[in-house]
């Protein structure tokens, strides 16, 4: 009989939206009626911006034609989408980044769980606590981790704290760590490092020969100066990090699919002998042997978001979602209830009222005023007694689930 990968039986029994879907469809099985409001998953609402849909058209006719037919394309991306991020997101902000050192993907989810592959099983990971599930359950499924504790932690693993005492903002480890996940802005907490603080983190990495992952699928939604947008504004980064960046939040592409990363020829792991060795390289093999690239069509609709026309209209969706956004964080603050994140960030930490456990506040949402929210704990231990929305639903059912939660939960 074949074997499993024990690694697996690590993991609680199922992933936190999972969960979070199998309470919401037995509810609505047992109260048809109840008019339900999703702010739990951070899934878009609005339509794709009309430069993209107008791209992604001609492109699906370039396919219909002979001349223009498309297969197989380069899997680290076609070179009109791969210059155009490299120009707008990296070259106008005084970053040089080489060709060869952004990888096209079919988004920043697949690429945040797939690039520990490209790590030995020995290095010692440190992730925020709350965090991302992805992060944090692709290296135990590696098994890169001991079990799960009583605590809520698995052994093996370096957590960094992250709560309202320390504004969210993780402490350096106390012990030397080779691979840092960081989520800027953050998802769930909605929060941001400054300039200064993330310099702290560049620095921790050289001085350790540590390797940050850094996640800046949001970055588009960043509105104060002091927050970079990319790790690469941080001197010495490119020696240090890796970037994964993302167009489903951008410029709403959760089901069309694209994404990249960045690996810079300077950032390097030691193999067993000793030797130096690019994780670009690496990457490069990963890539190539297990992706046959995204496809030509969608690749054509994000490029187009680098368009003037595609620009102004990406700005307008996430200035859509920023202030349902405000919407909300104003909303619980008239409601008595503390909040945060929500200014460079589509997400709202907020804090349980009278500091109820994050699952039952869950379950009050759910069956006192139909709301579908995301329970603090499912990120981590640290998590408990906070709780998050997210900003991405449509206006109208944003100002109801407001209203609904200032009439019940006043405080």
């Amino acid at each position: 009989m074949a074997s499993i990968n024990d690694n697996y039986l690590k993991l609680p029994g199922s992933y936190l939206f999972a969960e979070i879907g199998r309470r919401v469809a037995a509810f609505k099985e047992a109260h048809p009626e109840a008019d339900i409001i999703r702010l739990g998953i951070g899934d878009v609402t609005q339509p794709l911006p009309a430069a993209c849909i107008e791209a992604m058209h001609k492109a699906v006719d370039e396919l219909a034609n002979a001349d223009t037919f498309r297969g197989y394309g380069p899997e680290q991306g076609y070179s009109f989408l791969t210059d155009a991020i490299i120009e707008h997101n990296y070259t106008q902000r005084g970053i040089h980044i080489d060709s060869d050192e952004i990888f096209v993907s079919d988004g920043s989810k697949s690429d945040c769980g797939n690039i520990q592959e490209i790590f030995g099983l020995n290095n010692k990971v440190a992730i925020t606590d709350p965090v991302y599930p992805v992060y944090l359950d692709t290296n135990v499924m590696a098994g890169r981790t001991g079990t799960l504790k009583a605590d809520g932690h698995f052994e093996g693993v370096t957590y960094l704290p992250c709560d309202a005492s320390n504004n969210f903002a993780p402490a350096l480890p106390k012990e030397r760590v080779d691979m840092i996940y960081l989520c800027c802005p953050n998802n769930p907490t909605g929060t941001t490092l400054s300039r200064t603080e993330l310099k702290k983190w560049v620095d921790y990495a050289r001085e350790n020969q540590s390797v940050i992952l850094f996640d800046a699928a949001y970055a588009a939604y960043i509105t104060e100066d002091d927050v970079p947008r990319s790790i690469y504004e941080i001197e010495g980064a490119k020696d240090v990090a890796i970037e994964f960046r993302s167009f489903s939040k951008t410029a709403g592409f959760t089901g069309t699919r694209c994404g990249y990363t960045i690996i810079p020829k300077t950032v390097k792991g030691r193999a067993a002998d000793g030797t130096l060795v690019e994780f670009n390289k690496l990457w490069n093999r990963r890539h190539t042997t297990k992706f046959n690239g995204t496809a030509y069509i969608v690749q054509r609709g994000a490029a187009a978001i680098y368009t003037p026309d595609g620009q102004q209209q990406v700005k307008e969706l996430v200035g859509y979602y920023m202030e349902n956004a405000r919407i909300i964080r104003e909303g619980l603050e008239t409601a008595g209830i503390t909040a945060y994140g929500g200014i460079n960030a589509p997400y709202i930490w907020l804090k349980t009222p009278n500091d109820m456990p994050s699952w039952d506040f869950f379950d009050k949402l759910l069956t006192e005023v139909n709301i579908v929210g995301t329970p603090g704990a499912g990120f981590g231990p640290c998590g408990e007694g906070y709780f998050r929305l997210t900003a991405f639903g449509n206006r109208e059912n944003t100002l109801r689930a407001v209203e609904r939660i200032k009439t019940k939960f006043r405080i």
